[in-house]
């Protein structure tokens, strides 16, 4: 049986690339995507890069490194739509494919192969289609596995083209800093630091007595990735095991009315979504974090699966109004709303006609309207602000 050949596809920068493209005056200047200062980065240029800026750092430390950084809102409808044209192309190469996230994919070219040539010139391929169709560029890495493709798409960043086979697996893997093994994290990583483990080859030949008391049962699992060993399948349909909306504000909301319209906001965002995939829910989750960034959730169960954002408003309002009630006064940093236990929303039951006039069809309304007129054509009047008050 021949080796597998699999291709992990990284768009270079994805949002800010996008941002970058659609605006010339945004060329070669440090540029990122995300929301307010009080926010954190969704994507950062490579100009942005050189400042040390990343993806997950807080806008004000973004900010501080770089006063000339140019900060874009995001514009995810439209970076749905690129992300579309990229997979249909993976499409037309292998019926393989594993998403990861809009910007990000496995392929299994293994039988590709007789009809597109090598491994290598079906990345090239991939990598001139996207190219052509959407102006961006991709990094791929070509592997037999998932694990060292990953790791091999982030060696030559941006535009890059890696292939690591088997018999040079080990001379390109053993250097390599064992943070680029997916699952070690920070904690992780003082530890093996204090231990002078430093390198994949540190990690690959370490004594089972050493690694123990780090890894404890995973020990085999961390040695054999670090031998660049994975025998995961591509999962094709890969289907989302939650759908949420949250920001971060401004300023602290201390207003009880204006934490429950920032709720529904929010809401409406995550139902959209549920409603776009044909998705009903069974449980809705709050997340909240305060001032002094102490951040809890909380959940209540739907019954039965629901999409309608009436009905999933009404689970996060009631999960929100508990908890002003258990912390009076408390200012609120960053809220969040989310549905989990998801299923096709198939409305078969006898009350399905009954619920077709009532919230749904209030959402099939608006979903319509924002279709065709984009998503701030319309809004219910209670996200609106109050006498007084004014969205910042």
């Amino acid at each position: 049986m021949s080796a597998r050949s699999i291709l992990h596809v990284d768009m270079d920068a994805f949002y800010a690339s996008i941002e970058q493209r659609d605006d010339a005056a945004l060329r070669g200047r440090p540029v990122v995507v995300g929301g307010r200062e009080r926010g954190v980065v969704a994507a950062a240029s490579y100009e942005a890069r050189r400042y040390g800026i990343r993806s997950a750092m807080p806008m004000a430390e973004a900010l501080r490194r770089c006063p000339d950084l140019v900060r874009i809102a995001p514009r995810m409808s439209h970076y749905q739509s690129v992300s579309r044209q990229i997979f249909t192309i993976f499409g037309d190469i292998t019926p393989l494919v594993e998403g990861l996230s809009l910007d990000e994919a496995f392929l299994d070219v293994t039988d590709s192969r007789s009809l597109l040539g090598s491994s290598e010139t079906i990345a090239r391929t991939v990598k001139a289609r996207i190219l052509q169709a959407t102006e961006l560029t991709a990094s791929v890495g070509v592997a037999e596995n998932k694990l060292v493709a990953k790791i091999a798409s982030d060696l030559d960043k941006p535009d890059g083209l890696v292939v690591i086979t088997a018999r040079t697996c080990r001379e390109r893997l053993d250097p390599l800093p064992v943070s680029v093994i997916p699952g070690v994290g920070r904690k992780t990583l003082a530890r093996l630091e204090a231990m002078q483990i430093r390198t994949i080859q540190d990690l690959r030949t370490a004594p089972d007595a050493v690694l123990e008391p780090v890894f404890g049962r995973f020990t085999p699992r961390m040695r054999a990735r670090a031998a660049g060993l994975d025998d995961r399948p591509v999962l094709t349909g890969r289907a989302e095991k939650s759908i949420s909306a949250e920001t971060t504000f401004a300023r602290d909301l201390e207003d009880v009315r204006d934490m429950e319209r920032e709720l529904l906001r929010l809401t409406e965002r995550t139902a959209r979504r549920l409603q776009r995939q044909g998705l009903a829910a069974g449980t809705v989750f709050l997340k909240i974090r305060e001032a002094d960034f102490t951040t809890c959730t909380r959940q209540a169960a739907l019954h039965p699966p629901d999409d309608a954002t009436a009905h999933i408003h009404h689970a996060a309002r009631r999960l929100l109004g508990t908890w002003v009630l258990d912390h009076p006064g408390t200012r609120i940093r960053l809220l969040g709303v989310g549905v989990s236990g998801l299923a096709h929303n198939r409305q078969g039951d006898l009350f399905a006609a009954e619920r077709s006039q009532g919230p749904q069809h209030i959402d099939e309304a608006m979903n319509r309207i924002r279709d065709r007129f984009g998503e701030a054509s319309v809004s219910r009047a209670r996200t609106l602000p109050g006498p007084g008050r004014r969205d910042e």
